[in-house]
């Protein structure tokens, strides 16, 4: 029931976006568009520019860039016998291999392990954003209608703010430069308004959703590979790596998260199959709700 009242709000924040746009409709990839450049960047330096980096956190990068080349992997298997289109292979890619752990997975660690557990999901969330904005953007490109090749791919990460935002942040934090005043004011107003801001557009998205179109046979890939495999890879990860029970279990604990919000704004901006990204964050969030608690026994 705690944990209910944990997920309970994202999905009251989703609503938010979905009943806007049944009621009055909007152009959901310009707002996408505002988000993922204007909002976004600030977030991710904000977050950088606080936090002291130390040797864990290099294996937490390690942990993410495994997982999530790992189930590209796999889908680059079931497409090849699947025989799915470039297009197909990329939107599954999108579906399955980042995961919500920033404005979902975040505030369940809290609940699940406390400030601790809090501060070390706050900097998996910031490693995923960069990955996402990387690798992310990287395949939404090259599965969009307009790629010509993998340069158009590069140049679309080339352009993604939140990588220079996060190098900022490192830059600005080194060299001791301070933030305060109303500059530090206006930096936490647009950072704090990122998160729900894409959790409202996701909720915009998924009320253009038709579930009588859903692709069935992909969504239950995506499904598997998001919910039961990442966890399973994860774990086995954390065989490897030096990091304490805490960390191992939240690094389990994220890679169970359904798919990622983000990913849903990338598809629609480059139109790599935006309507079944969608649809899979929205039945992997719904499907979290066992599949989560369940991992939590085990975790806990």
């Amino acid at each position: 029931m705690e944990l209910l009242r944990i997920i309970l709000p994202v999905f009251a924040i989703f609503a938010i976006g979905f009943i806007g746009q049944k009621s009055m409709g909007f152009e959901t990839q310009t707002l996408s568009k505002m988000a993922l450049y204007l909002m976004s960047p600030f977030l991710v330096f904000r977050t950088f520019y606080d936090t002291t980096f130390t040797t864990t956190y290099g294996y937490m990068l390690i942990y993410t860039l495994i997982l999530c080349f790992t189930l590209i992997g796999f889908v680059y298997v079931i497409s090849y016998f699947k025989r799915y289109s470039m297009r197909e292979t990329c939107g599954l890619i999108l579906a399955s291999a980042f995961m919500n752990n920033g404005n979902y997975g975040t505030p369940v660690a809290l609940f699940a392990f406390g400030a601790a557990g809090l501060d070390y999901a706050v900097v998996l969330m910031v490693i995923q954003q960069l990955v996402m904005c990387t690798v992310g953007v990287y395949y939404a490109a090259k599965g969009s209608p307009e790629n010509d090749g993998i340069s158009s791919a590069l140049r679309a990460v080339r352009r993604m703010p939140i990588v220079y935002g996060a190098i900022a942040g490192v830059v600005f934090q080194q060299l001791n430069i301070p933030i305060e005043g109303s500059v530090s004011e206006a930096l936490d107003l647009v950072a704090n308004a990122a998160i729900p801001t894409i959790m409202i557009i996701l909720g915009m998205q998924l009320a253009k959703i038709s579930l009588r179109n859903v692709q069935v046979e992909k969504l239950t890939y995506s499904l598997i590979l998001k919910l039961a495999i990442s966890p399973v890879i994860a774990f086995i990860i954390t065989l490897f790596l030096p990091v304490d029970e805490m960390l191992a279990a939240i690094m389990i604990l994220m890679a169970a998260m359904p798919s990622a919000a983000n990913t849903t704004m990338y598809a629609l901006q480059f139109g790599t199959e935006p309507d079944f990204v969608s649809s899979a964050t929205l039945v992997s969030t719904l499907f979290s709700l066992i599949t989560l608690p369940l991992l939590l026994v085990v975790l806990l």
